[in-house]
Parts: C-alpha cells; structure tokens; sequence
C-alpha cells in the first residue's frame, strides 16, 4: 500500500535513497529542505506541495546577500572616487586616472547591458590594457597605471557582487519586493554614507547610480535575461543548497500540480511524463540538464499553452503536454520519445524529423500537421487521433498545401482512418535490390526463405521500383524476426540464383506455380512507376494475391519514405545538437556543416532512400567524431565516414545540388578533423 504523508510537516526530513516511495502521497506537505535524493518516487503525488528552503537557511541567504551589497557599495565608492579625480585641478596626472576611469566605467556599462556580464567583465579586462598604455603614452608612474587597473576591477567586482546579491534575494530568500527593497535600501545608506561623508558629491552620485546599475542587471537575470544567465546560475544553484532535493531521483508520472518549488534540486532526475501544471516558481528550480532547463518549456508546462512556439531540436523526451495547446507549434528535429501528448491540439504543428518513438498520441489533434521523416515506430501509440488531413513535406512559398493526404483536397479522413493510413509495418524485412533485377531469382530466393524460416512468418506486403533498375521489396514478419539474419540469408541465396544460367533456373521453378506468380509480380513492379500488394500475401498461398495499383494505400510507400529514415534523421540531429556552437558567425564549425550537409541530403532528389539512409549514417558517425576531432581514433573514423559519403556523392549527376554542397562542405570538413 502505498504511504501517505499529504498535509505533514516534512521539512528537513531525510528520504534519500528510499525505494518504498513508489506512489507515495505528499499532496499539501510541506517538504522544504526535504532530501530525495536517488529515491523512487514514481506516481508519487506532489499537488500543492510547498518545497524550497527552511526558514534558517532563507534568513542566512539574506543575510549573505546584504554583506555583498555592502561590499560592492565600498568597491563602488573607490570607482566613484576615482573618477571624482578629474575635477583635482591640481594634479594632470589624477585627471587622466579620473577620465581613463570614467571611460572604462561607461564602456563597462553598456556592454554588460547589451552583451551581458561576462562580455562586461572582457571589456574590464580590454580596458585595463587600455589603461596601462594610456600611462605609458603619458610617462605615468607605475602608481598611476595601478589606479587604472584599480578602477576597472572595483566596476567589475562592484556590478557582479551587487548583480549576485540581488539575484540571491530573489531566487532564495523570496521573489517578493520586500526583500529586495530592504536590501536595496540597506547599500544605498551605506554608500551614501561613505561616499558623501569620505569622498564627495560625485563619487557618492556614482556610487549611487553603480549600485542601482547592478540591481537592475541582477533583476534582469532573474527574469531570465539569456546575456545574464550566469549571474542566474550562481544564484539559483546557491540558493538551492539548502532547498528541497530531488538530485537522482525517480519522478517517473510524479504530479506537481499547483505546487510551490522555489529553491529544489532536480539534478539528474528522471522527469518522464511528471506533470507540472499551474506548479509555480518553476524558474527558480535548479534544473541540471533536464528539459526544465529551457524557460519557454517551463512556461508550456505550467501553462499548457505552447501555441506557435518553436521547439526545433529540443531535448523533450518523456515531456508530459497532455492536453496541452500545440497548435502552429514547431518540433523540427526534437526529440518527443516517450512523451505524453494524449488529446494535445497538435493542428498544423511541424513535426519534421520528430522523433516519437514510444510517445503517447492517444487522442491528439493532428490535422494539418506537417510530418515529412517524422520519427514514429511501432510502440508510438496513435489510437483515437483526431485527423482530417496531413502534409507530407513542409510548406514552402510556392507550395503551401505539398503533398497533402488525402489527395483529394475534397476528402479528409473518417474517424480511425489516419492510424490506419499512417503507422508503418515496422515489423517488416526490407529487400533491396540495387543492381539488375533478376525476377525469378527474386521469386525463388524469397520462396526458399519462407520455407526454411516458417515461425517467421514471412508476408508480402508491398513492391516498389526505385530508379530505373531498382526494387524494394518489403515483406510482414513476426514480431521476434532477426531480420538482419533473414537478409542476409536472402542476399546470398539471390545472389547465387542471379549467377545461374536461365536453363538452371528453369529446372527450380518447374511445376512451382508459387515461384512463377511471385516471378511475374516482380516482372509486372519492374515495368510500373510504383507496385502494391495488399491483402493475406504469404508464402503458403501466393498464386492468390491480391495486386492493385499505385492508387491504394494512399502513397505510403509512394512517397518514397522508408520506415525508419526519419528515426535516422532525427538521430543525427540530436547529434549535432550535442556537439558545440561554432564561436565565430562567420567560421561555421563542424555543427553548422553538418547541419548543411544533412538538410542536402534530405532534400535531395537524385538520391534513393536507401542511399539517403547510408549518407545519413554517415553524417550521424561525423557528429559522433565530431565531439573529439582531434582524437586520433575519430579522425579515422572521420576519414571513412567522408570516403563514403564520396562515394554515394559519385554516382549522381554534376548537376544535382547535394554534388556541389558536397564538394563545398567535405573538404571544409576534413579540414577541420585536421585531415588536410
């Protein structure tokens, strides 16, 4: 039986590495400074629990937070004095100290504004060299240059202690007014104190307005200003020390709903399906590399509104957006395995390369929805989607509406039909056949593996020419198949069939009825644009399958995409999504050639799907090197994976566009894995 603890007073208690938790209820409980760490909590119930810091602990964060302010109100009265300089009419060596202050000062403001603190603290250290070489062009003695560097380090530390102070106040001890205006109130006394009392009107107005520059700067990055992320981090990680801690632990389906977590750890922690509606202060969580990391995920979840929003390439596996309002929203390249996305309005969504592999879409709204190589296999649930129409590639100016499903932009789906239409046989053997069919070979290949391998149940299930010469042949097989042994036994079997004269072949197709009707489909697909079977097409009864043409199945297979290609594309795009930005705009690194080189090969035309797959392969290996270039193993790799990538490149045309991205991006690439 699961335990109950809703409503107690937990605060403190230690829970670490408990195992007995699975469905606990702690709906109401107030668990501030609680410790789960690595402990099962799945199902466990947290609605309306308050988590966060014990009351000693928000006090000494105050407290902390106010010896900083006071600290960085004396370092910014020593800028403040420094720059008063200017007006000591006495001395010309103290007024170019005083200007070489200001200017630092007023450079240091405006790129920590626009660029951040950290740009701000690069430009400190820029000018400090600008300092010195003022001193030296002006014959300074070595004093005057150390007022210079002085100057630069009290702007910087004085802006980052108060930032930091401020943050502290809002992440730990309170994101109420109160606290801040005390502490607020609190440096600017002191400064006024020491910088009016000690050191003059303009030092003290400066002192001032430096102090009330590093409040704003600290409040901007608690609203989660992107170019003050780091002034966040150390005040969230600090003020989440002493708070609530779910480091490692289980909260596989754990329900947040309404809850209070201010200042909890969820470090490491597995966060499949958890649900977080109305949660609040979620931005003040230490997140560790879960998909909390991201505001604009924190705000969908809590809000369940994630309308045009883009998610492209985002790390959401085991997202719980049940119900959640999708709508126009972008999941280009992202991963949802695993996710909960049971009756979400999914309508227009772009889901191109999504991967989806045990995600929940029971229920979902999915007309409109854009899915070209979206990423689904056969544990993605698809019962009760609500769908009247699909797009099979993404829109474009000139084509808006592409390859839209049902043809008929007068049809759209009946209730049940798109799960129908749209979920691929995953348990299927792929044959495919690259070089100069040979049909009987083909039909007497595939008759002897059906008859050595009963128990795998081998079915027909469809035919399609590739190319001028080419075959796909694709047959149903039970569910425990090792397909990559069926292959192979194929392959070798229909290769020496392939070698036998026509008189050799004639004596195993004799008074075989099964192999001459699979013989003649082969023939017939050969002959066609495109070729399905449908219908109970086994081995056991092959003289009476059903064939139709091109029009059934609505295209599946005629749109040229092969089951798991975009489970495929998705991978490499998660790779490259691990691998670093490139630090220069204008040098793009091996992320961003990549990322080019993977959308020329998804688009290209010239390219079959099985060598999309190969090239993709390939790329996805390049991704993998990629995270150690320099490491002598993944430069071999590198080496191979590109010669491959050559190779498929060789057989297209010199007019197709993959060729000349090719020829462009690979010698950028090997240049960069340090292979000339």
């Amino acid at each position: 039986m699961a335990l109950d603890f809703s409503g107690q007073n937990l605060r403190g208690r230690n829970f670490k590495g408990r195992k007995d938790l699975a469905g606990a209820n702690f709906s109401y409980a107030d668990i501030r400074g609680a410790n789960f760490a690595n402990a099962n909590l799945t199902d466990a119930n947290f609605s309306h629990a308050q988590a966060g810091l014990q009351h000693l602990w928000a006090i000494f964060l105050i407290l902390v937070s106010w010896l900083l302010l006071v600290l960085s109100g004396c370092l910014w009265s020593v800028n403040g004095y420094l720059v008063s300089l200017i007006f000591d009419t006495s001395s010309l060596q103290n007024q170019i100290r005083g200007w070489t202050a200001l200017i630092v000062l007023i450079a240091f403001f405006f790129v920590t504004i626009y660029q951040g603190a950290v740009a701000g603290a690069g430009a400190v250290a820029g000018a400090g060299a600008l300092a010195v070489a003022v001193a030296v062009a002006g014959a300074l003695a070595l004093a005057g240059s150390r007022f210079g560097t002085g100057a630069l380090a009290g702007a910087g530390a004085g802006a980052l202690a108060v930032a930091v102070a401020g943050a502290l106040a809002l992440a730990g001890a309170g994101a109420g007014t109160g606290t801040l205006a005390v502490a607020g109130a609190l440096v600017l006394i002191v400064v006024l104190a020491i910088a009016l009392a000690k050191i003059g009107t303009v030092a003290g107005a400066l002192a001032v307005a430096g102090t009330l520059f590093s409040i704003y700067i600290s409040w901007r990055a608690m609203k989660g200003d992107q170019k003050h992320s780091l002034i966040r981090n150390i005040a969230i990680a600090f003020a989440a020390t002493g708070g609530t801690s779910f480091r490692g632990a289980d909260l596989t389906n754990a329900d947040f709903t309404q809850a209070t977590l201010k200042s909890t750890d969820f470090r490491n922690t597995i966060l499949i399906c958890s649900r977080w509606h109305q949660a609040k202060m979620l931005d003040r969580v230490r997140p560790g590399s879960t998909y909390l990391q991201n505001s604009q995920v924190r705000q969908l979840l809590v809000t369940g509104e994630g309308q045009d929003t883009k998610f492209d390439r985002e790390k959401l596996r085991g997202i719980n957006l049940q119900k959640a309002n999708l709508a126009d929203t972008s999941f280009i390249g992202a991963d949802l395995s695993e996710a909960n996305l049971e009756d979400a309005d999914l309508s227009r969504a772009k889901l191109k390369q999504t991967q989806l592999d045990g995600t929940d879409l029971t229920g979902a709204t999915l007309t409109g929805a854009y899915i070209e190589d979206w990423g689904i296999t056969n544990t993605t649930k698809l019962h009760g989607v609500r769908c009247e129409y699909v797009f099979m590639r993404l829109p474009t100016k000139v084509d808006p509406d592409p390859l839209r499903k049902p043809d008929n932009k007068q049809e759209v789906f009946a209730d049940g039909d798109f799960a129908d239409f749209i979920k691929p046989i995953f348990d299927t053997l792929d044959l495919y056949h690259n070089q100069g069919v040979d049909p009987r070979a083909v039909a007497i290949a595939f008759k002897n593996l059906a008859e050595n391998h009963p128990e795998a149940e081998l079915e027909i299930v469809a035919m399609e020419k590739r190319g001028n010469d080419k075959l796909l042949l694709r047959a149903k097989t039970a569910a425990d198949s090792d397909k990559s042994q069926l292959s192979a036994e194929y392959f070798d079997d229909y290769n020496q069939l392939k070698a036998l004269s026509q008189s050799q072949q004639l004596l195993l197709v004799e008074k075989d009825k099964r192999i001459i009707s699979l013989e003649n489909m082969v023939d017939t697909a050969l002959k066609q644009p495109k070729f399905y079977t449908q219908g109970d097409t086994n081995m056991s009864d092959i003289s009476g399958i059903n064939i139709q043409g091109s029009s059934n199945v609505s295209g599946i297979a005629g749109n040229n995409s092969i089951a798991n290609l975009g489970t495929i594309s998705g991978n490499v795009s998660i790779a490259l999504n691990e691998l670093p930005d490139a630090t220069d705009a204008e040098k793009p690194g091996i992320k961003e050639l990549l990322s080019q080189l993977q959308d020329a090969i998804v688009q290209s035309t010239y390219l079959s799907e099985v060598d999309k797959a190969e090239a993709l392969e390939q790329v996805n290996t390049l991704a993998e090197a990629g995270k150690n270039p320099q490491e002598s193993t993944k430069q071999k790799t590198a080496k191979t994976a590109i010669t491959m990538l050559k190779g498929i490149f060789t057989s297209l045309p010199a007019v197709a566009s993959l060729v000349e991205a090719g020829n462009k991006l690979l010698p950028a690439i090997s240049k960069l894995f340090g292979l000339g």
